[in-house]
């Protein structure tokens, strides 16, 4: 048996679908898909940590002619539950101890806070090890003076979702804001509020611009 046949009998027997098992792993569901059909290979921490999460030794894993049951007897249906159990454990771990899969500091200051910060990673809610904060900060989530990220906050700041004395984004909220929907004390948008505001449907407490 090959590596790719290999793994696709792993996951199965574990009771995982490619998504859970590349959720866990903090891969695409692409990426484990190219490993089961023999596209591509994954880079050697990836083969280790499947060899822990699965109970098999890399050897069996890359090697073609081993091919003996790595369970061992009598293990059964408890096989799937310790597995699950440990893919948890080592993806909450990963997070923990790695954080993102980039990220840079600047080691110059400006008030405090690092010139530059720029965190991205795969974590879909913000954490200590992938939210930038900075004078400049980039990232998933971001937080600066001037901040662009998908959620960012800042004086300048422009993202999907932007907060910011000026803001700029689909979701936008500020002293002045541009976006699909806007809300702030000058507001442009397909939806606007604001005490000025100029959209497709505004709502103003002040002038409504042309």
């Amino acid at each position: 048996m090959q590596f790719h046949e290999k793994l696709t009998e792993l996951r199965r027997k574990a009771g995982l679908s490619q998504e859970q098992l590349a959720d866990r792993l903090g891969v695409t569901r692409q990426s484990v898909s190219k490993w089961e059909s023999g596209a591509a290979m994954p880079e050697l921490g990836k083969l280790i940590a499947l060899s822990e999460l699965f109970g098999v030794s890399i050897d069996y894993l890359v090697k073609e002619n081993q091919t003996s049951d790595p369970r061992p007897a009598g293990e059964g249906d408890s096989c799937s539950a310790r597995v699950e159990e440990k893919l948890d454990l080592l993806a909450r771990d990963y997070r923990r101890s790695f954080g993102p899969v980039y990220q840079y500091t600047s080691r110059r200051t400006l008030l405090g806070l690092p010139l530059v910060s720029i965190r991205f990673g795969h974590d879909r809610h913000p954490t200590r090890y992938n939210t930038a904060v900075g004078v400049v900060a980039i990232g998933n989530f971001s937080v600066g003076i001037f901040s662009v990220g998908l959620i960012s906050a800042g004086v300048v700041s422009v993202g999907m979702i932007a907060l910011g004395l000026a803001a700029v984004g689909m979701v936008s909220i500020g002293g002045a804001a541009i976006g699909l929907s806007a809300m702030g004390v000058w507001s442009f948008g397909i939806s606007a509020l604001g005490w000025k505001s100029a959209a497709g449907i505004a709502a103003a407490s002040g002038n409504q611009l042309p």
